[in-house]
């Protein structure tokens, strides 16, 4: 065994002291040392129960015949963190995140860990880890939680954000924007929507790297419970077998989550995060593949905030695994898992309970996935959309851009009714280096829809949007603005045209022209002069990248 590095021999008698004081002596040292990496916090509402199920999972790993070992790692919360300054240090802390937990794994040598996460930067940064050190892992996501309701309709995080805006055009009364406030976030656990946190775990569970029905039983399920203590009896045998996430995750697992993804219409976040994923694995994956698939795969599920149905739902329907059968003409079957077992096997007993809420691929929502990857001149490199969540007179727009430098500018525009209907939205200097950190817009995009202009504005960025966020909104262009992208130089009144089926995103403007603005671009003064963020944007990479860090030389 690998902790036999820290326990064995006589040269590791002060470390045998060591680990006397707390308790783990005879028998239990020659036993598999096994991490729990517990993202648990109490500022965070998929995070806040995490404590409990860690003891779960510690029982199920000492009933396995493993001794277990918990540390935590950070846990920042997308919707508390949103339409300020702290939004800048979310993505910032997947790297973090990834950091710490290999720190931990490589400096006590464990033989094998749990990974016990839920929100949205935190599941990707532990994939990452465990990508990184390769030893046996497994993860256990927190589940989501349960919808608010009120006045007949299912509430999920957009739905208080959308009624700011709601408010604002007297569109809803006070008295309501209370009531949508205090129902909309009912239990613990993840946004109920298909917003990026349950995007992550959708996606985990395709790639084969937590137990069968796991992404989809809400927190407060007694399911939950059960799910945690076999991960912690699951571990001990992953790594008796040695089987460890780069004989789990190849390329095949990889198109098998997007095929996933696509047919969820998932957070346009999950194409960060699966670059950055297959990065640290050594798997070539490029956007042009995320829309080759998306090309192929249609979208089977209506899911919250574009569609009907929340997180609760798609669980009673048959989760991920009913999804997957769904799709198996197109899925990787032989792809290997966390079960021991290959799909084709985990699959052979499934089905779709509800064909409403996990449609068959002969009744589709949509003939192509839920992402798309647009191309044009404007973004030369590509730029990501959630095609699930645009209304369908969208899909096509062109207009004159409005243009503004930060996420502050565009939403008090917003706000004090200077965008018009036929407008595009422009949100520039927000990329991972620019920005620094890549800003979800939610608030902006919010706005948008509570104001009822989800079917007249477009917004189009170098930042990002929460899995939250509906309309013609397009994230990620790169080169971004701080790289020297064309971005940089669009100016008020440019048109700017957008046709979605044809995956095309331009301004209208000459090569002459655009190389001639260009040459004028004054440098970038960075935002940020200290701390991590200003260490962050000089070593980030772009978002067609996965936001990465360089490799140094």
């Amino acid at each position: 065994m690998r902790s036999d590095e820290i326990k064995k021999g006589l040269e590791r008698a002060g470390t045998r002291s060591l680990l006397n004081a707390l308790g783990v002596n005879g028998e239990e040292l020659e036993k598999p040392f096994i991490a729990i990496a517990n993202s648990f916090t109490t500022i965070v509402p998929g995070h806040a129960h995490l404590d409990r199920l860690a003891k779960v999972v510690a029982s199920g790993i000492r009933s396995g015949g493993g001794v277990p070992f918990e540390f935590n790692t950070i846990a920042i919360c997308d919707g508390i963190a949103m339409g300020h300054e702290g939004m800048r240090y979310s993505l910032p802390s997947r790297e973090v995140i990834a950091d710490s937990v290999e720190l931990m794994i490589q400096a006590h040598q464990f033989d094998g860990m749990v990974l016990l996460t839920n929100c949205d930067k935190i599941t990707p940064g532990m994939i990452m880890a465990a990508s990184r050190v390769d030893i046996p892992a497994i993860v256990v996501t927190g589940g989501p939680m349960l919808s608010g309701f009120y006045k007949g309709k299912k509430l999920g995080f957009h739905s208080i954000m959308e009624a700011i805006g709601e408010f604002k055009s007297e569109r809803i009364t006070y008295q309501e924007f209370i009531e949508l406030e205090r129902r909309t976030c009912p239990t613990l656990g993840s946004c109920s929507g298909m917003f990026t946190a349950n995007t992550m775990a959708c996606i985990t569970e395709a790639l084969g790297l937590s137990l069968p029905g796991s992404a989809t039983i809400p927190a407060v399920d007694s399911k939950r419970v059960i799910i945690a203590k076999n991960s912690g009896l699951q571990i001990v045998e992953l790594v008796k077998r040695d089987l460890k996430p780069s004989d789990i995750m190849d390329k095949y697992a990889l198109e098998n989550a997007i095929m996933v993804d696509m047919a969820l219409g998932g957070s346009t976040n999950t194409v960060l995060h699966l670059l950055a994923i297959a990065s640290e694995l050594g798997i070539p994956l490029t956007l042009d593949t995320f829309d080759e698939i998306g090309r192929k795969i249609p979208h089977l599920c209506s899911m919250i905030p574009g569609g009907f149905y929340a997180m609760e739902d798609l669980d009673r329907a048959g989760g991920i695994p009913a999804v997957m059968k769904e799709l198996h003409p197109f899925l990787h079957m032989g792809a290997l898992t966390v079960t021991c077992k290959i799909v084709s096997e985990n699959l052979e007993d499934i089905e779709t309970i509800d064909k409403e809420v996990i449609r068959p691929l002969s009744n589709p929502i949509h003939k192509e996935g839920g992402i798309a990857v647009l191309k044009g001149n404007i973004a030369s490199r590509g730029s990501v959309l959630k095609i699930a969540a645009v209304p369908q007179e969208m899909l096509a727009h062109s207009g004159p851009a409005k243009v503004f430098d930060s996420e502050e500018g565009a939403i008090k525009a917003i706000f004090s009714s200077e965008i018009q209907k036929g407008d595009i939205i422009v949100i520039r200097f927000e990329g991972p280096r620019g920005g620094p950190g890549m800003r979800e817009m939610l608030s902006p995009t919010s706005a948008i829809v509570g104001l009822g202009l989800i079917t007249y504005v477009a917004l189009i960025t170098d930042g990002r949007f929460s899995g939250a966020t509906q309309g013609l909104c397009i994230g990620h262009l790169s080169p971004e603005a701080a790289e020297g992208g064309t971005l940089a130089v669009v100016r008020d009144g440019d048109i700017i045209e957008i046709n979605v089926p044809e995956r095309r995103i331009n301004v209208r403007l000459s090569d002459e022209e655009i190389q001639k603005r260009l040459k004028h671009l004054k440098p970038l003064i960075p935002k940020v002069m200290k701390g991590y963020l200003a260490r962050y944007s000089r070593m980030v990479q772009s978002a067609d990248k996965g936001a990465i860090f360089r490799v140094q030389d």
